[in-house]
């Protein structure tokens, strides 16, 4: 079976979000995705300062630019941050200190920066005023998502009239808890006509009995897997990095911050993805569709 994943932060033993990361290494990371079955990702890059952010995304364009296998297994780019909601439990493993509003400007220094591979931008709707940003990039023809976020369902509505089209990691970047109804998880649950929804599927961020909730709530047909995979996947137990992150990853292959109190990415590969999947009862069929297909739709890459 194949794979195509929307959100890969690192990959056996290599970070992404480095900023030394060179083109072997890039491609060490590609090349062990493609033994894994995933012929498809979009490298990740998360929040730092905006120079920062924009070296490491030189140095992935760098490296698709000089390596075929890497540009063959890396279709793009998703930038998922700096314009994200920095409180408790929503801003997740993001540097709170490098967060900020969204502006078209900040946003254009890093599509700049790019090189035109950029194809999804998670950001905080209740941080883009006016929704200004998710109506550029919405025009750009780039996929804007909404992730580490809190928006009312106004504005979440707002988003969508201006061009916001998915949903990061829903059960994920937020609280451990929330308002009973009233929630970021069942505000996006009650749009999932209007967005696509995406999961982290390692069986860790979200329980498996609530994956298959979820999916039957958004409707398999809104839905996509990612792993959010940090530099640990495929390797096992040992010390990572992601981004400022220093992390030791145990034999329960965790990731989580040094403090325990949250997750930070996953170890997870595309095929335990598919492993958790057919564990609450999906065919494969309908692991295709979460996996290769409708990630490749949402993109609109063919």
């Amino acid at each position: 079976m194949s794979y195509f994943d929307l959100q890969v932060n690192g990959y056996a033993g290599i970070d992404f979000n480095s900023g030394f990361l060179t083109t072997e290494q890039a491609r060490v990371a590609c090349e062990a995705m493609l033994e894994d079955g995933t012929t498809g990702a979009l490298a990740t890059v998360i929040t730092d300062s905006i120079e920062s952010m924009k070296g490491k995304l030189q140095r992935l364009v760098r490296a698709c630019e000089e390596d075929e296998v890497v540009r063959e297994v890396l279709v793009g780019l998703h930038i998922e941050g700096p314009f994200l909601n920095q409180a408790d439990g929503f801003i997740g493993a993001h540097p709170r200190d490098w967060t900020r509003p969204a502006t078209v400007d900040a946003m254009k220094e890093l599509l700049e920066a790019a090189g035109g591979l950029t194809r999804i931008v998670t950001l905080a709707p209740e941080c883009d005023e006016g929704s200004a940003t998710t109506r550029f990039l919405a025009g750009e023809g780039i996929v804007v998502s909404a992730g580490h976020c809190d928006p009312s369902l106004d504005q979440l509505r707002a988003a969508i009239d201006a061009g916001l089209s998915m949903f990061t990691h829903l059960g994920n970047g937020c609280p451990l808890q929330l308002q009973r109804h009233d929630n970021i998880v069942e505000r996006v649950l009650s749009l999932s006509e209007d967005l696509w929804i995406c999961f982290i599927g390692d069986g860790v961020h979200v329980p498996p009995f609530a994956l298959r909730n979820y999916l039957r709530a958004a409707g398999i047909e809104r839905s996509l897997m990612v792993t959010d995979a940090i530099s640990a996947a495929r390797v096992g137990p040992g010390k990572y990095t992601l981004a400022g992150w220093d992390l030791e990853i145990g034999e329960d292959m965790i990731a989580r911050a040094p403090d325990g109190s949250h997750f930070v990415g996953s170890t997870a590969t595309m095929p335990g993805v598919a492993g958790v999947l057919r564990g609450i009862g999906l065919g494969n069929g309908e692991i295709a569709d979460l996996c290769w297909k409708r990630p490749r739709e949402v993109i609109g890459y063919s």
